[in-house]
C-alpha cells in the first residue's frame, strides 16, 4: 500500500517522499488508518519494522502550530528517543512550526527546560526524565491529545511500570492512547485495558526463511566505508548478476553514480522511474548488459531473474518480512547465492530481530582488505588463463608474437609474467580507496550478534567484570523497591552518559545494593544518578565504605 492512499496532508506527504520511502510496511500498512481516525492501538512491532513512521505520522497530522504539548512519545532508553525524535523531525520539516523535543536522562535538564518554556508541540523521552519534569511543573499535559508508549514491553522490563501509570493518569481521559510492543503478554494488555478505549489490536505475522542453498553474512561497519566495501565485495566474488537493496530512492540513485564511477556495469531501480524505463533497466539486467542492480524493495518486486548469485543488503531492511523477499531473489532453481547485510551502529539490533523471526542463519564477516581483494583478483586471474588455455580454438597469431619476444632473448616465465601484469592492470580499472580501520591495522571494532558475542568466549556464563581500580556505590534502593541486576543495567544506560558496560558486580540486597564501576567515573556517576526515580521515588547513591 503505498503512502498517498492514505488521508495524508501535502506537508505530511512531502516529508515522506523527501526521506524516501515508497510504500508503506505491514504495520504502518495496518495502524496507519485507525489512528489517523483516532483510535487507540495495541501493534506488536518489532525495531526496524517502521512503527516510529507507523505512529509518527497520525501524531504529526493531528498536533497543530500552537505551542502547547500535544503529543508525547514514551520511550525505554535515551538512544530511542533521539533515534524516534529525529524521525519524525524529518517527517515533520515540511509542517511549518512543529517543535518536537527528546528529554532523557544523564543530560542537562535546564536545557530541556529553556526549549519547554519556548514552546514544543511533541515530547519525547524516557519515563524517569518525563516524570521528572512533569513533577517541577515544566512539563504539562492538560492539552495532550495522543501518547504514545513505544516498546511498551522494553520498559515494563525495564521497572518504568508505576512511572508509566503516574504519567498517564496526569494526562487528559480524552487523549488517544497506542501501545507499541514487540510482545502481547497479559501484563501489557490488561495495563492498556486500564487506558485505552476499545483498541484496535494489531499482530503482523513473521515469515520465515526456509532457503537453505543461500551463505549469509553480515558486515558491521561505518556508513561512510558502505561503498568502499561493496566495490570489494564484489571485485573478490566477481558475481555474474548482483542485486543490492537500498531503503529510499535518493540512496538509490547516489549509491548508482558512485559505483558508476568507481568503474562498474550498474544502473538504478526506483518508483520514481517511468514503467518503460524500469522495462528498459530489466532488459538490460536480464540480457547481462548491466552486472549490478541497485534498488528499492517495491521497485524490485516481481523480479525474477534466475542468474543472480549476490545479495546485498546495503540498508537493512524496515520489516523482517522483506529480508526474506531481498533474500530469495539469489539461489533459484536449485543454484547457490551469497547474501551479505551491512550493520551501522544500532543496525546491529535490527539483525538480531530478523534473525529470531526468520530463523535466518547469518554468519560475521571480517570487513574484506585491500590486499585479500587483490590476491583474489589474481587467483581469479589464473583461473580465467586456464580455461582460455583449455578452450581456445586458434592461437597462431599470438604465438607468433611469443615467438618474436623469445628471440629478443626474453624467457618464457619473464613474457608469461609481463603479460599476466598487463591483463591484470586492464582487468583493474576500477577505483578503491584504502581505509584507516580495515587496511592499515586498526582493526574495526564489532559489535556482533548476540550468538557471534558468546562465541568469542569474551565472559562465560555468570562472569562477572572485574576491575583493577574501582570503587563501589551504595543505592538506598534494593530487591524490595522492585531492583535487580537488569533495573541496575538499565538505569546507567538511560539516565547517565556513562553507559552499561562500566557496570561490574552488583550486590542487590532488600533495602539496598552496591554496584562495581571503575574509580575514574565514581563521581561522575553519583552526580548523574542522584535523585533518579526508582519505583516512583527518588534514589540517593553515595560511595559505599566495607
Amino acid at each position: 500500500m503505498k503512502f498517498n492512499e492514505f488521508s495524508l496532508s501535502p506537508e505530511i506527504m512531502k516529508g515522506i517522499e523527501a526521506m524516501g520511502f515508497e510504500e508503506a510496511s505491514p504495520i504502518q500498512a495496518k495502524s496507519m488508518d485507525p489512528m489517523l481516525n483516532g483510535r487507540d492501538v495495541v501493534a506488536q512491532a518489532q525495531t526496524g519494522t517502521g512503527k516510529t513512521a507507523a505512529y509518527g505520522i497520525p501524531m504529526l497530522e493531528r498536533v497543530t502550530a500552537e505551542k502547547k504539548v500535544q503529543g508525547l512519545v514514551l520511550c525505554p532508553t535515551r538512544e530511542l528517543s533521539l533515534q524516534v525524535a529525529n524521525e519524525l523531525g524529518k517527517l515533520g520539516k515540511f509542517k511549518k512550526n512543529i517543535r518536537i523535543l527528546p528529554v532523557y536522562g544523564g543530560t542537562s535538564i535546564e536545557r530541556q527546560i529553556r526549549a519547554l518554556k519556548k514552546g514544543v508541540q511533541i515530547v519525547v523521552g524516557t519515563p524517569g526524565r518525563v516524570m521528572d519534569h512533569m513533577r517541577r511543573k515544566t512539563l504539562k499535559m492538560d492539552d495532550l491529545s495522543i501518547a504514545i508508549l513505544d516498546e511498551a514491553d522494553e520498559m515494563f522490563d525495564m521497572g518504568f511500570r508505576d512511572d508509566m501509570q503516574k504519567i498517564l493518569s496526569k494526562t487528559p481521559d480524552s487523549r488517544q492512547t497506542c501501545f507499541f510492543s514487540a510482545t502481547m503478554e497479559r501484563e501489557i494488555m490488561d495495563f492498556s485495558a486500564r487506558f485505552q478505549r476499545d483498541p484496535e489490536i494489531i499482530r503482523i505475522k513473521h515469515k520465515q526463511l526456509t532457503v537453505e542453498n543461500i551463505k549469509q553474512y553480515y558486515l558491521e561497519m561505518k556508513a561512510s566505508m558502505k561503498p568502499e566495501i561493496l566495490s570489494r565485495l564484489i571485485d573478490i566474488y566477481d558475481p555474474a548478476l548482483a542485486i543490492v537493496f537500498c531503503n529510499t530512492k535518493k540512496r538509490v540513485d547516489a549509491l548508482t553514480a558512485e559505483l558508476a564511477s568507481r568503474g562498474y556495469s550498474v544502473d538504478g531501480l526506483h518508483g520514481d522511474l517511468k514503467q518503460n524505463q524500469r522495462d528498459a533497466v530489466m532488459k538490460r539486467f536480464r540480457q547481462g548488459a548491466i552486472d549490478i542492480l541497485i534498488a528499492t524493495d517495491v521497485a524490485a518486486r516481481g523480479i525474477d531473474v534466475g542468474d543472480v548469485d549476490m545479495v546485498v543488503n546495503y540498508d537493512l531492511p524496515q520489516d523482517e518480512e522483506y529480508y526474506v523477499h531481498r533474500i530469495g531473489r539469489t539461489a533459484r532453481a536449485g543454484r547457490k547465492g551469497l547474501s551479505f547485510s551491512f550493520i551501522v551502529g544500532r543496525d546491529i539490533y535490527k539483525l538480531e530481530d530478523i534473525v529470531r523471526y526468520t530463523k535466518a542463519d547469518l554468519n560475521y564477516m571480517e570487513l574484506p582488505t585491500i590486499k585479500q581483494m587483490d590476491d583474489s583478483f589474481k587467483a581469479n586471474l589464473e583461473t580465467c588463463v586456464i580455461e582460455a588455455l583449455k578452450t581456445a580454438d586458434d592461437l597462431t597469431e599470438y604465438k607468433a608474437i611469443v615467438e618474436s619476444l623469445l628471440k629478443l632473448e626474453y624467457g618464457a616465465v619473464e613474457i608469461s609474467a609481463a603479460l599476466m601484469k598487463l591483463l591484470d592492470e586492464s582487468q583493474q580499472s576500477r577505483r578503491h580507496d584504502a581505509l584507516d580501520q580495515v587496511d592499515y591495522g586498526k582493526k574495526f571494532r564489532a559489535h556482533g550478534l548476540r550468538k557471534d558475542r558468546k562465541s568469542k568466549g569474551k565472559k562465560s556464563k555468570g562472569a562477572k567484570k572485574r576491575f583493577s581500580n574501582h570503587a563501589k556505590l551504595y543505592f538506598n534502593k534494593g530487591r524490595k523497591d522492585g531492583v535487580n541486576p537488569k533495573v541496575v543495567l538499565a538505569i546507567f544506560k538511560n539516565e547517565t552518559n556513562l553507559g552499561r558496560d562500566i557496570v561490574g558486580n552488583i550486590a542487590i540486597r532488600d533495602h539496598h545494593s552496591v554496584v562495581e564501576v571503575p574509580k575514574e567515573v565514581a563521581k561522575s556517576a553519583i552526580h548523574q544518578l542522584q535523585n533518579v526515580r526508582v519505583a516512583g521515588e527518588a534514589m540517593h547513591v553515595r560511595m559505599y565504605r566495607d
